[in-house]
């Protein structure tokens, strides 16, 4: 008979076999400064990340506040630097209060848990991120997933939740694996009509969308059309963390009841320090926006002549679909070969027959660099073509 100890050893076995029969092992590229590949893979989406003012505020802020926060928020951890950053944030999405989070994942899952519980009905776009569906089942809230950016089908469904049921709708602002946009104006009308609450996380759009890099939510949607707005810190404004803004109401309650918040060592203050540098550098230099936008309008046109299978995005996140996980491998490693580091994503991450190289650009790049990663593409699709 097989031991406790060999059928944990017999699982890990298996799972590791079939997720290497499927073409879908992971594995972690570990970079130094010394990386010469060409990162179109993160999603530093305004260069911020490697800037030195963040990277010199944040040794100020450890100098200042200790390299690390020392205890959760509520305990002793919560800085005068994170009340400031809470409040920039507030101001920035046009919010009456923010409240900080170690990670976009624990944002999604600490507001979903304080908020729904069995009783409630969660509605969720097909393509959220995992957070979001994972915040759900932490919850245990049923939920639903409408077909993807179908208002209608949306419709259908709280038209049939019991009108007793305290029912929320969520969405991703920008989906991460596809670079295309929720319809808020469409979503936060259908959630009027039905009662519903709207909550966003704007993960993506946050800096680089809106008129003042405020996301697709930000000042034009207020409170009362997207009641909860989720942002991170680790994209376009370079740093790490993530905030839920809304409502005093809303963040009182998160406050008292988001286990993710509550049991959790704060954000260390030079992390804090350094994100308010970024946001004085998203105020003061949109020059850097409006350079990320040209290049995603550059890189869509010539990608368009060279016939490669793009998404419909007009974000920094320029997906190529090839369909096949194998495809998917072979091209990031000519890539690679050519100087180019680029996201292979593949089932489960995405649908199976969907896999695709998820190309990131940043205000960082450059035209050369824009173009030599073109002309490795049309290598790639002549190559297989050959």
């Amino acid at each position: 008979m097989m031991s406790r100890a060999d059928l944990w050893s017999k699982r890990l076995a298996s799972a590791a076999t079939q997720r290497r029969a499927e073409g879908g092992w992971r594995q972690r590229p570990t970079l130094d400064e010394a990386d010469p590949l060409i990162d179109f893979a993160g999603n530093d989406y305004l260069g911020l990340a490697g800037d030195p003012r963040l990277a010199e505020a944040q040794a100020e802020g450890a100098k200042r506040f200790g390299a690390g926060a020392r205890a959760s928020h509520l305990v002793t951890g919560h800085h005068a630097v994170h009340e400031r950053l809470e409040q920039r944030l507030a101001e920035l999405t046009g919010r009456p209060r923010a409240l900080l989070f170690s990670t976009g994942y624990m944002a999604n899952l600490g507001v979903l848990q304080a908020l729904c519980d069995r009783h409630t009905r969660v509605f969720q776009d097909r393509l959220n991120h995992a957070s979001l569906l994972d915040g759900a089942r932490l919850a245990e809230a049923p939920s639903r997933r409408f077909h993807h950016r179908d208002l209608a089908d949306l419709e259908r469904l709280l038209e049939r939740t019991p009108q007793d049921a305290p029912a929320l709708v969520v969405s991703d602002g920008v989906f991460s694996m596809d670079g295309d946009t929720a319809d808020i104006a469409g979503l936060a009308d259908t959630c009027q009509r039905q009662g519903a609450w709207l909550m966003i996380d704007d993960a993506h759009g946050l800096g680089v969308l809106g008129e003042h890099g405020d996301g697709c939510v930000g000042r034009i949607h207020d409170q009362r059309q997207v009641p909860i707005l989720v942002g991170t810190l680790g994209k376009a404004l370079g740093s790490a963390g993530a905030f839920v803004a809304g409502d005093a109401a809303l963040i009182d309650h998160l406050v008292q009841f988001a286990r993710p918040y509550i049991y959790t060592t704060a954000q260390p203050p030079g992390v804090a320090a350094a994100t308010l540098t970024a946001l004085d550098i998203l105020e003061q230099e949109p020059e850097r926006r409006d350079r990320l936008h040209r290049h995603i309008a550059d890189f869509r046109r010539e990608a368009a002549r060279l016939g490669l299978p793009l998404t419909d995005s007009t974000t920094p996140i320029q997906p190529v679909v090839l369909g096949d996980s194998a495809r998917v491998m072979r091209w990031a490693e000519r890539l690679a070969r050519a100087g180019f580091r680029a996201g292979a994503i593949r089932p489960p991450t995405v649908p199976r027959g969907q896999a695709r190289l998820r190309i990131t650009l940043s205000a960082a790049h450059d035209a050369t660099a824009l173009d030599a990663l073109l002309g490795a593409l049309d290598a790639c699709r002549r190559e297989d073509a050959s």
